[in-house]
């Protein structure tokens, strides 16, 4: 069984964890544009590409085989080698998803996010309980609610790792996974809530040297 580990860490992966700091892994932003193929018909895109909420309204979209029955949206970048890393604006929501899912991920179902199935997701539930999707799925304490939160993915290396970009602190990995196949970035904008979760999650990655310190 593929194993992960959130902050309770053992001493290799403190180590491991420390030497891919945010600092290190923002090296490797990548650009992700959000791919209308895929977005669920409830999901509203901007023209950009880089913003995503939920619209409440069923919309009629084509039929795609790609398209997601469960609540999210892919990148139109996939990865199958190396390393990379994005990050996405979640200031003033209350719940969200945000990952990485394997390319051949069952589409046409609503789905529970899990390693096991493809899905190595961070979410937000309920304004302030923050969930690693792990098998069995991980419940956080964090102390500051991140405004920006940034994906790491080592691919080789098996590691999924989630940052709190503001606070420049680890939230939780997913280690010792087995990547045979393309992985995509994910967002899950959750339910509009009656405006309540209204906001849309947006892609925030710079990839200009100035905006990360090396």
């Amino acid at each position: 069984m593929a194993s992960s580990s959130g902050p309770a860490l053992d001493g290799t992966l403190n180590k491991k964890l420390s030497q891919t700091g945010l600092k290190f892994v923002q090296k490797f932003a990548v650009d992700v544009t959000l791919d209308p193929d895929t977005a669920n018909p409830h999901l509203i895109l901007s023209d950009d590409g880089k913003q995503v909420r939920h619209g409440d309204i069923k919309q009629n979209v084509p039929k795609n085989p790609k398209r997601l029955e469960d609540r999210s949206v892919l990148a139109k970048q996939g990865f199958s080698s190396g390393r990379f890393y994005y990050e996405v604006q979640v200031k003033g929501k209350t719940g969200w998803g945000i990952g990485v899912v394997r390319e051949s991920i069952n589409r046409k179902v609503t789905i529970t996010a899990s390693p096991e199935i493809g899905a190595w997701f961070l979410m937000l539930r309920n304004e302030n309980q923050y969930i690693a999707c792990d098998d069995p799925p991980v419940s956080l304490s964090l102390k500051v609610k991140p405004e920006k939160v940034g994906v790491f993915v080592d691919y080789e290396e098996g590691l999924v790792s989630f940052y709190d970009v503001d606070s420049r602190s680890h939230i939780y990995s997913f280690t010792g996974q087995t990547f045979t196949e393309k992985l995509y970035p994910g967002l899950d904008p959750y339910l509009n809530d009656e405006g309540k979760n209204s906001k849309p999650l947006t892609d925030s990655t710079c990839l200009c040297s100035c905006c990360r310190s090396y």
